[in-house]
């Protein structure tokens, strides 16, 4: 990432202040039918610069009152044409995934993180991201064009069958079939999925973002190295797709530019950027980067979580947390440890739920059943089935931080169904709801 003075300030576009551009200009009919685009190195001057938050107050204003709003009206006719947008987008094939993405409030003087909040998503978001797939389609094939051996451009391989089978298995036992032949019929059974999970929009969220992480990565690569067969950008259903949008924060976009320029004529061509050689190592580069950028983003978010929850007492804003949440994978082997990772939807986050206590005393009791990707606890006299968790079930856990000299670990407890939770935690947490009480009589 650049400087903050170049990527917020300089290099931004900002309210009622010029700034120079690479602008892609669309002529559009009101069904969102493009008629003719234009490339334009320009210098912008905007009315208004909007968080996703103020642009979705101005999209949900209601047409009466917005007559002699410019900035309302400008931006509820993108919000008009984006939907149109996004419509034949997915008729096309298109994917509608998800990510766990989470956002961190911040001390002010410490840094160290006061909350922690799965991110929230508006249809400002979506438009925005509409009109940068339309920019970035709409410059691959103008480079494309112009330099068919020479483009950087970013493709999206199909996924491997074998990695979508343990999903596949998995949605079986809510009823729900996955069809991955191609996207448009992964995207029609992924729709199909939500509307039999509609009682639980979460399982619907929870199904896009195991299916992402089913997903093949993309990859940037030089277009003279490959059949323009595989060009294809599965997950947008596009048959060529590159990244111009976001210049500030991604070399390949700045590559993208300088082809483009030498395209309309306005600069000639990088003598770098000529040598299919060369662009092949760049590639391999951007990937190798973009790849340790997203590890270091992970990593980021787990030790600002482990921060989080490690500070502060309980309900203050850090410490230990009891919050419910669904199974994403269920351990059923025979000789490992009867455990299940979770995901925790009001932080966004995921861990590991080990049923260390009933392990420990190998009990007879715990029923593995690998096909329906479950857990069961039956009572030793009567034999009748006491608790189960399963694949996607909800259930109730307690989030810590395990501290010891060299290290912290974050701690994910069973606390509902009780039948299968530690009876040493059931029992903390009955101390720890006693101590709240009698404060709360003091």
């Amino acid at each position: 990432m650049l400087p903050s003075l170049l990527t917020t300030d300089l290099c931004s576009l900002k309210g009622n202040v010029d700034r120079f551009a690479f602008s892609v200009l669309w002529e559009v009919t009101p069904e969102a039918e493009v008629v003719d685009v234009e490339f334009h190195k320009s210098i912008i001057h905007s009315i208004a610069a909007l968080t996703y938050q103020q642009a979705q107050s101005l999209i949900d204003k209601p047409d009466k009152d917005c007559k002699d709003d410019i900035q309302a009206g400008a931006v509820k006719r993108l919000a008009v044409l984006a939907r149109k947008f996004r419509e034949r987008r997915i008729r096309a094939g298109a994917l509608t995934l998800a990510s766990p993405e989470v956002k961190f409030v911040l001390d002010s003087e410490s840094l160290n993180p006061t909350d922690v909040q799965a991110y929230t998503l508006y249809e400002a978001n979506a438009l925005v991201e509409e009109f940068m797939l339309l920019a970035n389609v709409t410059v691959s094939k103008k480079i494309l064009r112009h330099y068919p051996t020479l483009s950087v451009l970013r493709r999206h391989p199909a996924p491997n069958r074998s990695m979508f089978d343990g999903l596949i298995q998995k949605a079986r036992t809510k009823g729900v079939s996955i069809c991955i032949d191609d996207s448009k019929k992964l995207a029609d059974s992924l729709d199909e999925a939500g509307k039999k999970l509609s009682d639980n929009p979460y399982l619907d969220k929870l199904i896009r973002i195991l299916s992402t992480r089913c997903m093949s990565p993309a990859q940037y690569f030089c277009s003279g190295e490959y059949q323009a067969k595989d060009w294809h950008h599965y997950g947008l259903a596009a048959p060529v797709y590159t990244h111009f949008t976001s210049p500030i924060r991604r070399y390949a976009d700045v590559c993208v530019h300088r082809l483009l320029a030498a395209a309309i004529g306005v600069a000639p061509l990088p003598v770098f950027l000529s040598s299919k050689s060369h662009l092949h190592d760049l590639a391999a580069n951007m990937n190798r980067r973009h790849r340790a950028a997203q590890l270091a983003g992970r990593a980021s978010v787990q030790l600002h979580t482990l921060i989080f929850f490690a500070g502060g007492e309980e309900g203050e804003g850090g410490g230990a947390k009891e919050e419910d949440a669904y199974v994403l994978d269920v351990e059923t082997s025979p000789n490992s440890e009867p455990s299940f990772t979770v995901m925790v939807p009001r932080y966004g986050i995921e861990g590991r739920v080990r049923l260390s206590h009933i392990a420990a005393k190998d009990d007879e009791n715990l029923i593995r059943d690998p096909e329906k990707h479950r857990l069961a606890y039956k009572d030793a006299k009567s034999g009748k089935m006491k608790a189960s968790v399963a694949v996607f079930d909800k259930v109730r856990v307690k989030i810590w931080v395990r501290s010891s000299r060299d290290r912290k670990e974050l701690i994910v407890d069973l606390l509902e169904p009780r039948a299968l939770a530690d009876p040493t935690v059931l029992e903390e947490k009955e101390r720890t709801t006693k101590k709240k009480k009698l404060k709360t009589k003091k």
